[in-house]
């Protein structure tokens, strides 16, 4: 029987075969690094939940705060908006004056609102006589007519050099404001103490997982999980209250306005691989 394969030069043989074996090696590898793959994230996930310890951690810093943030309104009515607006925006340009002259750069003084509306009149017309049966016939409300006009201007302050904050807070009263709340002391760049509190929290975890992993005779191995609850700062809140008519309940002296500390805490969770 005639075999064509007969007809094929040794050398082509000879390449056509160690092409072949070389094929056949590099499938074999392939397959058995992915059957090693699989293995290995088989036990992985048959193992992660069960062989891990979770603990929790907290940690928390103490700062002097740098910024007292105060918040007030200016107020009027008047028969004309125009008046309304002229009155509260000369009020406003005096107090912001005075914040300028005492420190504060424009930066830190922001309106938050602005607002404007009409104000009616909505009297009752009652009836000119009486029913026979003695009855008092209800009166119905007449026509609304515009009175008059209020306009108000609330305006945000930060004050950098948190012990003028008393001083700029009388200075404001004595201008003459309607209502006023603070000063609020918090800190103007917390990111460093935040990342201070969070590595003593993390350190709290490690030495109670260390502590634990010791009594069981165990090993830690690596962190597999890890959240954050920033429980951000606890600030000390102060608030001086005035009158509506813009005075103080005091004005024999400035107030005194202790800023104390503000503590930046966190709170971790972090599971360890055992071993």
């Amino acid at each position: 029987m005639y075999n064509k394969f007969m007809d094929i030069p040794n050398e082509y043989k000879k390449n056509l075969y160690m092409g072949s074996l070389a094929l056949l090696v590099v499938l074999s590898l392939f397959f058995a690094m992915r059957f090693l793959s699989e293995v290995k994230s088989y036990t992985s996930r048959g193992s992660g939940d069960a062989n891990v310890i979770t603990l929790s951690g907290h940690g928390e810093v103490q700062a002097v705060p740098d910024i007292a943030s105060i918040y007030f309104t200016v107020e009027t009515s008047s028969a004309t908006q125009g008046t309304a607006s002229e009155e509260v925006n000369k009020k406003t340009k005096n107090i912001i004056d005075f914040l300028k002259t005492s420190g504060v750069e424009e930066k830190d003084i922001k309106t938050e609102n602005y607002n404007s509306y009409p104000k009616y009149s909505n009297p009752e017309v009652c009836p000119m006589y009486y029913p026979i049966d003695g009855g008092v016939p209800p009166c119905r409300g007449g026509e609304s007519k515009v009175v008059g006009y209020t306009v108000s201007q609330s305006v945000s302050v930060k004050v950098r050099k948190v012990d003028d904050a008393s001083k700029i807070i009388d200075g404001i009263n004595k201008i003459g404001v309607n209502n006023m709340s603070g000063p609020n002391f918090t800190i103007d760049d917390e990111d460093a103490l935040k990342a201070e509190a969070r590595r003593e929290a993390i350190a709290d975890a490690r030495t109670k997982a260390e502590a634990l992993a010791k009594d069981l005779g165990i090993k830690l191995g690596r962190v597999s999980n890890f959240s954050e609850n920033t429980g951000g700062y606890y600030p000390m809140f102060s608030k001086v209250g005035y009158e509506m008519d813009g005075s103080a309940r005091n004005q024999s002296a400035p107030a005194e306005l202790p800023k104390g500390e503000n503590t930046i805490s966190s709170d971790v969770t972090i599971s360890y691989e055992i071993r």
